[in-house]
């Protein structure tokens, strides 16, 4: 058994191992696990269609470029997540030269011998699980069309986890609608005191106002005292 099958089987049998977990410590340890060899098994598939390229692609004639792809479209369906890769005249290579593989959490584009280019698009990092089986790609005019099956039908906020993350990270602390209340403190108190005193009973009301009328009283002694 190869290590590419070893740690695919390892990863299964982890699986089946979460989904029988009753505590939450005991899942966080496996998924921890899972996604490590997830890690592993990803790069190992990577080195060695980086091989099979380059075993290909000994011949003679001109040298062939390396082109690693960052540039995609992408749209989604409630089933699919579709990516689309322009690349002019990638109709007219032959089937074999394109080659497209899939993981669960990944996927893996190679464009071999384009315009004496070999082009490289790997995304190792999806925002959710995809179904290996029923992935596909398509090949149309100066066009790649990879249509990466939903394991659970939805919609997916990115295409992939980082971007996912690093959105997260980004979001405001402050509620939106909300800026000016942390610039002035006495507002955003102003503003909770209104709110308990519009939705609280009668007695909570006449405690509010008392508040009030003492911090105004206090106010209006500071202020004399000062002249």
């Amino acid at each position: 058994m190869s290590r590419t099958e070893e740690l695919q089987s390892d990863i299964d049998d982890l699986n089946s191992l979460l989904q029988q977990a009753k505590r939450q410590k005991s899942k966080d340890l496996i998924g921890i696990e899972i996604r490590r060899l997830q890690t592993e098994l990803d790069t190992l598939i990577n080195k060695n269609e980086i091989k099979v390229t380059s075993t290909l692609v000994q011949q003679s004639g001109p040298k062939i470029y390396e082109v690693k792809l960052n540039n995609y479209g992408w749209d989604q369906t409630d089933k699919f997540m579709k990516i689309y890769v322009t690349l002019k005249n990638v109709h007219s290579l032959p089937k074999e030269s394109i080659i497209c593989n899939f993981t669960e959490c990944s996927m893996n584009l190679q464009v071999l011998g384009l315009d004496n280019k070999n082009y490289h698009l790997p995304i190792i990092n999806l925002c959710e699980k995809i179904d290996i089986e029923k992935s596909n790609f398509k090949i149309k005019t100066d066009l790649i069309i990879i249509s990466l099956a939903k394991k659970s039908p939805g919609n997916w906020s990115h295409v992939t986890g980082v971007e996912k993350r690093i959105k997260e990270l980004k979001k405001p602390l402050v509620p939106e609608g909300q800026e000016d209340d942390l610039k002035d403190p006495s507002s955003s108190l102003m503003t909770m005191m209104k709110k308990m005193y519009q939705e609280g009973d009668e007695d909570m009301k006449k405690t509010i106002a008392k508040a009030w009328c003492e911090s105004q009283d206090k106010k209006n002694s500071l202020g004399d005292n000062m002249i």
